[in-house]
């Protein structure tokens, strides 16, 4: 069982983008921008475990990063789907919360292993 609550929280978020993409294709037929979503969407969460066995905090920092990149990139493409009218705002409302609140515990995380590398 994973214990750590961004991995957690990267999973769950993992599951919702994937029942996103499903949906915006069958439903809505959009089939570009979800590809991206699907992609940027799922990313925080694999390299999170990639994270995991990472050679050093270097390392770590480094696939930390690039969840927070990829996370900040799902938000974007949330945000453009909303105003192209791909999802609705109550669509949007719902599923934005979650990639907020994985940005802002990516950010801590970066912080935090920034600022022991630095000791």
């Amino acid at each position: 069982m994973r214990d750590s609550l961004i991995q957690i929280k990267t999973y769950a978020f993992a599951i919702r983008i994937v029942k996103l993409y499903k949906f915006l294709c069958e439903t809505r037929r959009e089939f570009v921008l979800s590809k991206q979503l699907l992609r940027s969407g799922t990313a925080p969460d694999a390299l999170s475990y990639e994270a995991e066995h990472a050679q050093s905090k270097a390392d770590f920092l480094n696939k930390m990063n690039i969840a927070l990149k990829e996370a900040n990139e799902t938000k974007f493409w949330l945000l453009l789907l909303k105003d192209s009218h791909y999802l609705t705002e109550e669509e949007f409302s719902s599923i934005i919360p979650d990639c907020s609140e994985i940005i802002q515990m990516l950010v801590s995380t970066v912080k935090t292993i920034k600022s022991s590398l630095n000791r």
